[in-house]
C-alpha cells in the first residue's frame, strides 16, 4: 500500500514570502528564519520550527497563549494583531481564520497535479472516505481526511498536509450553517465531487430537509462546469441533487438501485457481507469486510467516485475487500460470550435504524443500547419518539434508551406497543423489553442485570451522539465483566 507520512519532518516547508504571498498579511519585522515546517492552531502542540496560528471565537482568543507557542520553539505568528510582548516575527493578518483557509488553498494549488475527491452527506462520510481511501493508496500515495477534520477549520488544515508525490486526496466535507461547504469545496479545487445522502442530521442547525438539501447541494458548484459530479440514485432527494448537479457539470454518475453504479446479488453476514457491483463496464464481485446493507450502499458510493477516476474493477473490488473500519465505527469486541459492538463515534436516526438492522444480523439476545441524538432542533423529541416506535418493530430482545431523551424512546415503544393491541399482523414481539436511564452509571447497571439474567450468547450494540461518548460506557462494562 502507498502511504505517504505527514510528520514534521516530511511536510514541504513554508518560506516567508510564500507565507505572506498566501495570506496578502505584512511581517512586523523582516523575518530571518528558516522555513516553516508546520502552521499549526494549539500552542501545545507546537515544535521548535513551527509557525502558530491564533485563531479567535467566541469564548476563545488564541493570541493570548502565543508567549507559550514562542517558548515551546515557534518561529513566527501568523496573528489578527501585534502582540507587542512576544519577540518573534508576527505576520498580521485582517483574520486568522480566513489566513487559514487562504494558506490550506495556496497549498492546494502548489500541488496542482493531485486527483482531488469531495464528498459529503448526512451519514455515511466517514466510512465512505475510507473504503474510498482504500481503493486509491493501491494506485498511489493518498490523503484523506483524518478523524472530524472536515469543516472551515479542519479541511484547510488537511490541505497543509498535501505533499507533491501525493496523488490522489480524499476529503471529506462538513456542515454546521450555510455556506460552509461551499467555501470548504473552493478550498479543495475538487475534480469529482458528490452527496451521498440527505438525512436529518443537523435538522436544528438547518431548519428541516430542504435546508440540508441547499447546503449539501453546495459541493457541485466547486465543479463550475468542470469535472464530475457524483449523485445517489435513491435518496428521497435524488431529483433535486441531480438537477442541482447538472447546472454546474455536464458529466455525472448516479449510485445505488436505479443508478449506473450499483450492488446485486446482496448477501450480509453478521459482520461482513458479499455482493456483485455492476457498473458500465461490466460486473465483479466483492466481499466486503463491513456489516449491514447500508456499509453496501457506502461502497457503492466510493465505487462510484473511484470509477469516475477510470479506476479499474478489480482495483476497486480489491480496495473495497482491504477497508478497515474507522474506530467507533462498527467495530467488534468478543468478550467471552459477549459481542460488544462499538458503534459510538455518532449517530443520526437513519444510522440508529441501521445499526439495529446490523444487531439483528448477530448471534444470542440482542441488546441495542442508544444514547440520544444531538442536531435535531424541534425535531428532537419527535425524531426520538419515532426511533422508539421502529425499534419495537425490529424484534429486539432488549432496548436500552441513555439519556435527557430516552423517556421520548420509551413513548414511542409504548405507542407501538399499544397498536400491537389492535391487530393480529403485528410484527412487534411480545419478548422486546424496553428500559431507560438518564446517564450511564443506571445504564451500566441496567446492562450488568440484564447479562446476570441470560447465560446464553448475548450481542450489545452501543450508539449514540458524539457528545453521549458511548463508548465510555462500553469501557465501563469491559471492566466490570
Amino acid at each position: 500500500m502507498h502511504t505517504v507520512t505527514t510528520s514534521p519532518n516530511h511536510l514541504t516547508p513554508w518560506t516567508v514570502d510564500e507565507l505572506q504571498q498566501a495570506t496578502g498579511g505584512h511581517w512586523s519585522v523582516t523575518p530571518s528564519i528558516s522555513p516553516v515546517k508546520r502552521i499549526l492552531t494549539n500552542s501545545k502542540d507546537i515544535q521548535t520550527g513551527d509557525a502558530f496560528l491564533a485563531l479567535r471565537g467566541e469564548r476563545f482568543d488564541a493570541h493570548d497563549f502565543a508567549a507559550q507557542a514562542h517558548a515551546q520553539g515557534a518561529s513566527c505568528a501568523i496573528v489578527n494583531r501585534l502582540i507587542p510582548d512576544v519577540d518573534i516575527p508576527q505576520l498580521i493578518v485582517a483574520d486568522t481564520r480566513i489566513a487559514l483557509g487562504d494558506l490550506g488553498r495556496f497549498r492546494r494549488q502548489s500541488c496542482s497535479d493531485v486527483q482531488v475527491i469531495a464528498l459529503t452527506g448526512s451519514s455515511g462520510k466517514t466510512t465512505t472516505k475510507e473504503m474510498l481511501g482504500s481503493i486509491l493508496h493501491a494506485l498511489g500515495p493518498t490523503l484523506i481526511t483524518r478523524g472530524n477534520l472536515n469543516n472551515d477549520l479542519g479541511v484547510p488544515m488537511m490541505l497543509l498536509e498535501l505533499l507533491p508525490e501525493h496523488r490522489f486526496a480524499v476529503m471529506e466535507l462538513g456542515a454546521n450553517h450555510k455556506g460552509e461547504i461551499a467555501y470548504t469545496a473552493a478550498l479543495v479545487q475538487p475534480h469529482v465531487v458528490g452527496v451521498l445522502n440527505i438525512g436529518s442530521a443537523h435538522l436544528g442547525e438547518f431548519g428541516g430537509r430542504d435546508g440540508i438539501l441547499s447546503a449539501k447541494s453546495e459541493i457541485y458548484g466547486a465543479l463550475d462546469g468542470q469535472g464530475i459530479a457524483i449523485v445517489p440514485a435513491q435518496d428521497q432527494c435524488s431529483a433535486q441533487l441531480a438537477q442541482v448537479a447538472r447546472t454546474h457539470s455536464a458529466s455525472t454518475l448516479s449510485f445505488g438501485q436505479g443508478g449506473e453504479i450499483y450492488a446485486e446479488s446482496i448477501q450480509l453476514m453478521p459482520q461482513s457481507s458479499r455482493f456483485d457491483l455492476i457498473t458500465p463496464s461490466g460486473k465483479m464481485t466483492v466481499t466486503l469486510p463491513f456489516a449491514g446493507l447500508h456499509n453496501v450502499h457506502n461502497a457503492e458510493a466510493a465505487a462510484a467516485f473511484a470509477y469516475a477516476l477510470k479506476v479499474d474493477l478489480a482495483t476497486i473490488a480489491q480496495g473495497l475487500a482491504q477497508a478497515k473500519t474507522a474506530q467507533g465505527r462498527l467495530n467488534f469486541h468478543q468478550q467471552g460470550r459477549l459481542l460488544l459492538i462499538d458503534d459510538s463515534y455518532n449517530a443520526n436516526p437513519h444510522a440508529m435504524r441501521a445499526a439495529a438492522d446490523v444487531l439483528l444480523q448477530q448471534s444470542g439476545i440482542k441488546v441495542m443500547v442508544m444514547g440520544e441524538i444531538g442536531e435535531l432542533g424541534d425535531q428532537t423529541h419527535t425524531e426520538h419518539y419515532q426511533l422508539g416506535y421502529d425499534l419495537a418493530h425490529k424484534g429486539l430482545n432488549y432496548i436500552v434508551a441513555v439519556g435527557q431523551q430516552a423517556d421520548a424512546v420509551a413513548d414511542g415503544f409504548k405507542a407501538a406497543k399499544a397498536q400491537q393491541g389492535h391487530s393480529h399482523n403485528s410484527l412487534i414481539t411480545d419478548l422486546t423489553i424496553m428500559t431507560t436511564a438518564q446517564n450511564h452509571a443506571q445504564a451500566l447497571d441496567l446492562l450488568l442485570d440484564i447479562i446476570k439474567q441470560h447465560d446464553d450468547p448475548m450481542s450489545l450494540l452501543f450508539k449514540g451522539s458524539r457528545f453521549t461518548r458511548m463508548e465510555s460506557l462500553i469501557t465501563a462494562l469491559m471492566e466490570k465483566i
